[in-house]
């Protein structure tokens, strides 16, 4: 067929000539010249004749030339792929039987005879061809054979007769092994700057005679040289709490394997008193400079601290990695200094301002809208007009919201965040309260809009966070934000410049956030409800706006109801339908209530589509770990997560998985 077709191509498209030349004959005849006519007629058929001779003898000639050419290129090829300077094998990459291997890639594996019949895996453990199938021209990882390296290029031929649709994959390795070391020894050998840092110094050592805290540093010194001799690198105090740790990247990799096990070494160094010294850690990697990376690793010992100390964060040019950190207990360390001077440094900020917006979370609580209140209080006795963003929508703190709306000091505080947002200009102060996450602002775009910003959180860290605060008065041992913004209104206030309401919209705050004075409660939470109480505070109002009508107390119970427990001490409630948020987070703090509960989580989805989880823990269970592996935060009594795009059953699994994580490595 194909030479058929191909000396059809060759033939000369000579038959209109003829035709012509045996017409002229025809119109001699006709004309009564017969033998000039005859002659004409012997001249075009000597010329046919002689035309097909040389046309066939050309066509067998070309034919002759190109079936040379095939037979030379078939040898070529063929000559190629046996003698091919790199390894080769084709197999069928549905069923990954080798079809063909020339004897490079049978060197390679260390196979002394034909793979026929047998599965390129089976000769290559480790390789997977499904990337062929993909689309892909190389291997996506290397392919280790002994102690060899390979990359592996491919790609797909169709093959099969009359439709039918079947492939062979033709693969070719390419030895790496002196690239990849190369590269390995490039990796393992770049510096590492990790800053470590004694988080309770002044607690541990305080009213400590000289002999033992002399006995416990030479501890301290002894362990964090037995966990830093193995990398040969550098480590040495720099200042009474802190020391500085250089070492090459490959010993990092042991590090998080045991995921700094040094943390709980150091943790059993002990005071008299029985109070356990507790370490954090901040390393910087993959960075351009000396420079940067000490740069990565105060980043890093400050989401460390900012997160509550006691554990080890990681920080590379992309994001964060945390390590430790899980207990559920925090210390409480901020002092009085740090308070009045973060007060006295809002006070000025607010001062300079030409006007003073507030916003916390979205859907906010009584433990937003209570240091909001708090703040404005601030700026109307610096004389600056203040502002608090409005959820448009219902929140759980409706009822506040509304009896402070209803002041005649607080006409016109409230906006939308549209009109905060075209209202807002270069002087502007915005205040954000009770998160330190942007994405988790009732309004970004007003973030992003205004230059100065202020932060009060009592929440831990995550990996992103509001960055280039003029203030950031973070405090992750508080009960809650209203506890710091009471104690900001102590050294700028008199009691009687906070309104009765502003003041139990502060004590709600950490009523809510404290379980009625339960739960991560320190003796600075009792000195602020102190002073909210000289400020007119009335704790049977306070107790009203926690009330819940008969509906909601049923819906309650019936979430409770629901609930199963899942691991020793961990109560868990899924439910298929919408709820009210306050509803489902008051089930969760009444799970704690149960008898063996340490820890419970609610699941719920809401009318956007997501799955809301609401976590809380009575101390012994770390939640907001176990948030954070579903994409949420909080504390490590009170979390929370909003996931979208996800049923009730996929969260619920993922919920399992992140609580065996957790007790797997507690």
């Amino acid at each position: 067929m194909r030479k058929k077709g191909l000396s059809h191509l060759l033939e000369p498209s000579f038959r209109l000539y003829f035709l012509f030349l045996a017409a002229f004959a025809l119109a001699t005849a006709l004309a009564g010249r017969y033998a000039l006519a005859c002659v004409e007629g012997v001249i075009v058929l000597i010329l046919l004749l002689y035309f097909r001779r040389g046309n066939e003898i050309r066509k067998r000639e070309i034919l002759s030339y190109i079936d040379n050419i095939s037979t030379n290129m078939d040898v070529a090829a063929k000559d190629t792929m046996v003698n091919a300077p790199l390894p080769m094998v084709i197999f069928q990459p549905d069923t990954e039987e080798v079809i063909w291997s020339n004897d490079k890639f049978l060197q390679i594996t260390g196979e002394r005879d034909h793979l026929f019949d047998r599965k390129v895996t089976e000769a290559a453990p480790g390789f997977d061809p499904r990337w062929l199938m993909e689309g892909k021209t190389q291997c996506p990882t290397e392919i280790q054979l002994g102690q060899r390296r390979f990359w592996v290029f491919g790609h797909l031929v169709r093959t099969g007769d009359k439709g039918e649709r079947s492939f062979l994959a033709t693969t070719y390795w390419v030895d790496v092994t002196d690239f990849s070391l190369i590269r390995d020894q490039f990796y393992s050998s770049r510096p590492v700057v990790a800053l470590l840092n004694l988080d309770n110094y002044d607690e541990v050592f305080r009213g400590v005679s000289d002999n033992i805290k002399s006995a416990m540093l030479s501890d301290i010194n002894r362990i964090l040289d037995e966990w830093s001799s193995p990398t040969h690198g550098l480590l040495c105090r720099y200042d009474r709490d802190r020391y500085l740790f250089l070492f090459e990247e490959e010993y990092l990799t042991s590090f998080l394997e045991q995921k700094f096990d040094v943390l709980d070494r150091v943790r059993e160094v002990v005071n008299p008193s029985g109070l356990p010294v507790t370490l954090s850690i901040g390393a910087g990697r993959d960075a351009d400079g000396y420079g940067e990376l000490f740069q990565y690793a105060s980043l890093a010992l400050e989401m460390a601290l900012s997160r509550g100390g006691d554990q080890a964060v990681v920080k590379n040019r992309f994001n964060f990695e945390f390590y430790g950190g899980r207990r559920a207990s925090d210390t409480e360390k901020r002092t009085k200094v740090k308070s009045r001077v973060m007060a006295s440094a809002l006070y000025e900020l607010i001062g300079d301002a030409s006007q003073v917006f507030v916003m916390g979370h979205a859907f906010p609580d009584m433990d937003c809208v209570g240091p909001a209140a708090g703040i404005v209080a601030m700026a109307r006795k610096r004389g600056i007009p203040a502002h608090i963003l409005r959820d448009p929508g219902s929140n759980p703190a409706e009822l506040i919201v509304n009896e402070l709306a209803a002041l005649p000091e607080y006409e016109g505080v409230f906006l939308s965040p549209t009109d905060a947002l075209v209202s807002a200009d270069v002087s502007s102060l915005l205040v954000v309260v009770d998160t330190n996450r942007p994405e988790q602002v009732l309004s970004p775009d007003l973030l992003e809009a205004v230059n100065k910003v202020a932060v009060i959180d009592h929440h831990r860290r995550a990996a992103s966070y509001i960055e280039g605060a003029a203030l950031n008065f973070h405090e992750p041992y508080a009960s809650s934000a209203s506890e710091l913004c009471t104690e900001l209104l102590q050294y700028v206030l008199d009691p009687k410049d906070l309104l009765r309401r502003e003041a139990e919209a502060l004590m709600a705050g950490i009523v809510l956030d404290s379980k009625n004075f339960t739960i991560r409660t320190g003796s600075r939470t009792f000195d602020a409800a102190a002073f909210l109480r000289r400020a007119g505070a009335d704790t049977t109002e306070v107790r009203r706006f926690f009330k819940s009508d008969l509906k909601l107390t049923i819906t309650r119970y019936e979430i409770m109801k629901e609930a199963h427990m899942y691991r020793d001490g961990t109560a868990i409630s899924a439910i298929d339908h919408p709820v009210d948020r306050v509803t489902g987070a008051q089930a969760a703090d009444e799970l704690l209530t149960i008898s063996g509960v340490n820890a419970s989580f609610v699941l719920f989805p809401d009318d956007a589509g997501r799955v809301i989880l609401s976590a809380r823990s009575s101390g012994d269970v770390n939640v907001q770990v176990i948030a954070e592996a579903l994409g949420g935060g909080g504390n490590a009594a009170v979390a929370g997560a909003q996931i979208p795009e996800k049923t009730v059953d996929d969260v619920l699994k993922e919920l399992r998985r992140a609580i065996d994580r957790y007790c797997e490595e507690n």
